[in-house]
């Protein structure tokens, strides 16, 4: 069912006129929401209305009532969590996927987002250096890109064992070793959890955070059966990246799979100048990374890239009589992600690449990095501050004095509304 023509053209310009006043207000205004989710319960909830409301309305009810409750996220003065903005065409083209309101699972239902999608992942294997070979999905995020990467390598070590996953599932299965940095993320266990390979080993890390290839080859070395390893590129406090090289030559050593987790770190590998970080990362088997971190693209889009597609698409995959194949002996959408309906989220990464190109890529990446430093510098200058890990990359995490001063001081600086920060536990 569609709505008639002028019902989309009043609810579209409302929804224009309301984005372009919002991107245009990220300058001045207060950073953080100013009211609770509390406070708007009443603006948003409530019986549902007997009669409906025309769409224009119903789209200035929601930007006016919701604006004092949003969090300027695209504000070049908002340094939360690891989250950034949105350039202008993968905006824009992330509209176009609403318009077109494609289903992309199927290369037969959605060819234009299908081509869309594998020209984006042929770019981005390039880009990141990665091997040719591997296979590319787009999936929500971070946690879902560790989950699909982390499924082809159980899929993996599985058949490798003489284990027929598919059949038998997991109970009586062999043990798979997870191994994973002090300092991993909790996606990364949370993934794990999904795909109920259950807690994994803790390996020492270093004062930033850095897995210690010694540590890693003795836990090897102790036990025996299938293994996986999980490395990290970008720690959340410090931004440090695993020594690659070393440790994925160590898990090799003890046949495991290496994954890597990168949601902002893999970045890295598109900037010459910061090759030391990502050395030997590409000699990894899979990789996971968000876009709409580092890249720029609109929430929500991770990305999972496998060298092993059969891997991949045997642990994705589906296949059944109405969900119609091309034909042409192509892989579908769907058996690269954990999904069997989804947004076309590949098209805002493709409009992004295509606006940067690689030099474009590369010097976005490397300002974060050079402002990180500078950041850092400057603030290290101040009395009382202290500047808590080497800016390799793109984190700064800050103390000033003890704990309660730190949070006083975090407190206030949110409170003011001129910039906004997160606060975290480190060490």
């Amino acid at each position: 069912m569609s709505a008639p023509e002028e019902r989309y053209g009043d609810a579209l310009e409302a929804a224009a006129r309301h984005a372009r006043q919002w991107l245009e207000s990220q300058e001045t205004r207060h950073v953080g929401p100013r009211v609770t989710a509390a406070d708007l319960a009443a603006d948003f909830g409530g019986p549902l209305p007997r009669d409906g409301t025309p769409a224009a309305e119903v789209v200035d009810y929601l930007a006016t009532k919701a604006e004092p409750g949003l969090m300027a996220m695209p504000s070049g003065r908002f340094f939360g969590w690891v989250i950034g903005g949105t350039l202008p065409a993968a905006l824009a083209a992330d509209w176009l996927v609403s318009a077109w309101d494609q289903n992309a699972v199927l290369r037969y239902a959605a060819p234009a987002v299908s081509a869309i999608e594998e020209a984006a992942g042929n770019w981005l294997v390039g880009l990141l250096g990665l091997p040719e070979e591997s296979d590319v999905g787009f999936v929500t995020g971070a946690t879902m890109a560790n989950f699909a990467g982390l499924a082809a390598a159980r899929w993996r070590l599985m058949a490798d064992a003489g284990w027929d996953l598919e059949r038998d599932g997991l109970f009586g299965a062999p043990r798979i070793r997870c191994l994973v940095g002090r300092e991993r993320h909790d996606s990364v266990d949370l993934a794990l959890r999904y795909l109920g390979l259950g807690t994994p080993t803790p390996v020492p890390s270093d004062r930033q955070g850095r897995i210690i290839p010694a540590e890693l080859e003795r836990q090897l070395a102790e036990g025996s059966g299938p293994a996986l390893v999980c490395l990290q590129a970008g720690n959340l406090h410090s931004g440090a990246f695993d020594p690659f090289a070393e440790a994925v030559r160590v898990a090799k050593d003890h046949g495991a799979w290496v994954h890597v987790d990168g949601a902002f770190g893999l970045w890295a590998a598109a900037v010459p100048g910061l090759s030391a970080l990502t050395a030997g990362m590409d000699l990894a088997d899979s990789w996971a990374t968000d876009a709409h971190k580092t890249l720029n693209v609109p929430y929500d889009c991770g990305i999972v890239v496998v060298r092993d597609r059969t891997a991949l698409r045997s642990s994705m995959g589906v296949h059944t009589s109405y969900l119609i194949q091309t034909g042409d002996g192509a892989g579908d959408p769907l058996e690269t992600v954990p999904e069997l309906s989804r947004r076309a989220r590949g098209v805002p990464v493709w409009a992004a690449l295509k606006s940067l190109g690689q030099a474009g890529v590369a010097g976005q990446v490397h300002r974060l990095a050079e402002r990180a430093s500078q950041l850092a510098e400057q603030l290290a200058a101040l009395d009382g501050v202290e500047v808590l890990n080497d800016v390799d990359y793109t984190q700064v995490s800050l103390a000033f004095g003890d704990d309660a001063t730190t949070r006083a001081v975090t407190a206030r600086i949110i409170a003011d509304g001129r910039v906004w920060m997160s606060g975290s536990r480190w060490r």
